[in-house]
């Protein structure tokens, strides 16, 4: 989702009166740090996506009570009082492969996140931004700007029916990217903007087909209360029986709508190398170990990737990882379900816990459902028996 892949930096100031550079010491710059690409664009207000998100605001209530201001983001003069220009750097973040057992339960773009440990993208943004101090111009990389758009207005690539941006240059003119706007005090000519949708006639709507939870509600509108990417780490209380099986195994994020495009079809045929460091991670992130986490391991070996909720929200990481464990239908899952059952007290967990497990089915299955019954009340008696019912 374009609302959660920001950055954010605190900027310093230039200090000494410096000369002021060109916008080809500046693309030079970008390539040498490893950016796809770079565009720039003017610091004027972004009116059309000021008034989008009045006109819908109801659908972005939950990013409001989180703090996330976009509609304080479309001025970046509220950024940087001096702003003069944007400059966008593009990101590919697919540029290797992930281990499958990773890329079936989370978003590819947070399985090599680097805000909390700094160590990658971070450092890349950072010399980029000293580059531009050093030449007098001062930044801000903000959270809430609509980068997507200052993209476009870049002229760095075309939108997708649903809401994601494909790069005009990088990953065979697909979407697994990530657009840095970097607001600055210094005016540059803009590039030409590309502000039109890019999805061929035939591919049919294919991905608001196949949005399983229906989010994706006509090109470019969405529903964020029904993504799944949203559902997994801010849905609020126990996800409802209607979507539990259409979020599917997802466990933080989603790449759904990525995944069946015809416009990414060209980089997901591509053989990549494997990304080492995730690679190296892939075994913390097994479905036992999540379900069966306490919060020194969240702590010390998942939140530092995927970090959208913090140790009082385990019990969510749980209840997605239950979820996904019935949604496989793997029977092996069985156990590790009836473990943590016994070991855990939050009904929500309790609760999809036994959904998974009617999920699953077999005699297995419902022996345990049974013999847990008379121990059980309010909310996970319900969900029991219910889940009786499908196995």
């Amino acid at each position: 989702m374009s609302f959660y892949h920001c950055y954010h930096f605190c900027s310093g100031n230039a200090g000494l009166e410096l000369n002021m550079i060109g916008k080809n010491e500046i693309i030079e710059k970008a390539y040498e740090c490893g950016f796809g690409d770079i565009g720039f664009t003017s610091a004027e207000l972004f009116d059309s996506q000021k008034d989008l998100l009045q006109e819908r605001q109801k659908y972005y209530e939950p990013l409001f009570k989180l703090g996330l201001d976009l509609i304080a983001g479309t001025d970046p003069k509220s950024i940087l009082p001096e702003a003069k220009s944007i400059i966008v750097l593009m990101e590919v973040y697919f540029k290797e492969a992930f281990p499958k057992s990773m890329e079936n339960y989370f978003g590819r773009c947070y399985l090599d996140d680097d805000r909390v440990t700094k160590d990658g993208l971070s450092k890349r943004i950072k010399s980029f931004r000293s580059f531009l101090r050093d030449n007098g111009i001062n930044s801000k990389v903000p959270f809430n700007l609509p980068h997507r758009l200052a993209a476009a207005r870049a002229g760095m690539g075309t939108f997708g029916k649903n809401c994601l941006f494909y790069s005009n240059k990088v990953v065979r003119k697909g979407s697994w990217v990530l657009p840095i706007a970097v607001v600055v005090d210094q005016e540059f000519t803009p590039d030409e903007p590309t502000l039109e949708i890019g999805c061929p006639d035939w591919c049919k709507n294919s991905c608001i087909i196949a949005c399983p939870t229906g989010a994706l509600q006509g090109s470019r509108k969405i529903d964020p209360a029904r993504c799944i990417s949203f559902l997994t780490y801010y849905g609020e209380g126990i996800t409802p029986v209607k979507l539990r099986e259409p979020m599917g195994l997802w466990i933080y994020g989603c790449d759904h709508c990525q995944n069946v495009c015809p416009r990414n079809a060209p980089w997901l045929k591509k053989e990549l190398p494997v990304n080492r460091k995730v690679a190296g991670m892939a075994d913390n992130f097994r479905l036992d170990k999540l379900l069966d986490m306490d919060k020194s391991y969240f702590n010390s070996k998942i939140w530092p990737h995927m970090f959208y909720m913090s140790d009082n929200d385990i019990w969510r990481w749980k209840m997605n990882v239950a979820r996904a464990m019935g949604n496989s239908r793997d029977e092996e899952y069985l156990q590790d379900l009836l473990t943590e059952f016994y070991n855990n007290d939050d009904d929500r967990v309790l609760g999809m816990i036994t959904w998974a497990m009617g999920r699953i089915g077999g005699p297995k299955a419902k022996k345990a459902l049974e013999d847990i019954l008379p121990q059980s009340n309010g909310i996970v008696r319900k969900e029991i028996l219910y889940a009786l019912n499908m196995s």
